[in-house]
């Protein structure tokens, strides 16, 4: 039996374009869709859907806002099975807990607007740093569709191919399921000590810099290749901070993909990001998966 993608939902705008998003990615990949609304969504990521006159009670409202969101993703596909469930307990762990039997948690992200508008409300955050599925997070000025995006390219942040295989295989399904090419990015830098102030020759050290990072990008990819070979790839080194290098590929991206390592174990509970994803989370331009990896 598929494990669904679970959705989280809480009747606001950004959550409704979740369930689009959401929507389309279950269609594409033959899943079941699960919409989950926690009852205690207010306590992190602020109002419930507005207050007037005879405000029903919390239950009524929960089954209202599932009720909608199910409605609206099955106006966006008929074909996708829908099940909804509304969970009387805090949002986070919630959605932690569905995480264990999903193929992926889709969050709508959060900000505050002004300068804190462009980071992420603490709930998407706070899962995409804990779960232990994908958790996909709709950034930036997507068009609130998985397929048939603008772009039509996926675009994979490629790290240690001895614990990156769960993500690249995650973003090979992506683009496979969308029919779009597949982009796998490799950043690498110089370091100072070793630059020089004109170009490269063979042999010098940006040069072994670069060809280390093909040598990786090769590595990482070669066993999902084989097992997609309907998906266009393009290898691409970058000269830069891995950072800086992925959120520029966002702005041409329909969905970036990111591992983080996951450190088993009583020593490591809290926030397992990295830099790199908890950067792409708040500025990437299209959405985010991250996928966990097992240290």
């Amino acid at each position: 039996m598929d494990l669904p993608l679970v959705v989280g939902v809480d009747g606001s705008e950004l959550a409704l374009r979740a369930v689009d998003w959401a929507t389309d990615e279950a269609a594409l990949r033959g899943l079941p869709l699960r919409l989950v609304y926690a009852s205690l969504w207010e306590r992190y990521e602020g109002a419930a859907p507005a207050e007037g006159p005879g405000r029903p009670s919390e239950q009524i409202m929960a089954d209202t806002v599932v009720r909608a969101a199910a409605e609206r993703a099955r106006r966006r596909d008929a074909a996708v099975a829908v099940t909804t469930e509304v969970v009387p307990d805090d949002a986070v762990g919630t959605l932690l807990r569905k995480g264990m039997d999903a193929t992926a948690l889709v969050l709508g992200s959060r900000g505050r607007g002004g300068i804190a508008g462009m980071l992420l409300g603490s709930v998407s955050l706070t899962v995409a740093a804990r779960a232990h599925c994908p958790v996909i997070v709709l950034r930036g000025s997507h068009d609130n569709r998985a397929r048939d995006g603008r772009h039509r390219r996926v675009v994979l942040g490629v790290g240690d191919p001895a614990h990156g295989s769960t993500a690249v295989r995650f973003a090979f399904e992506e683009a496979a399921g969308r029919g779009v090419a597949l982009e796998a990015v490799r950043a690498w830098r110089c370091p100072a000590h070793e630059s020089t102030d004109h170009p490269p020759a063979p042999g010098e050290p940006a040069r072994t810099h670069e060809l280390r990072a093909a040598e990786t990008l090769d590595k990482a990819l070669s066993g999902a290749a084989a097992g997609h070979p309907g998906v266009a790839v393009r290898r691409r080194t970058v000269e830069g901070t891995a950072r800086r290098v992925l959120l520029d590929a966002s702005d041409e991206a329909d969905l970036l993909v990111l591992g983080v390592r996951r450190h088993d174990g009583h020593g490591h509970i809290g926030m397992q990001l990295g830099r790199v994803a908890h950067a792409a989370l708040h500025h990437a331009a299209c959405p985010v998966a991250v996928v966990p990896l097992r240290a």
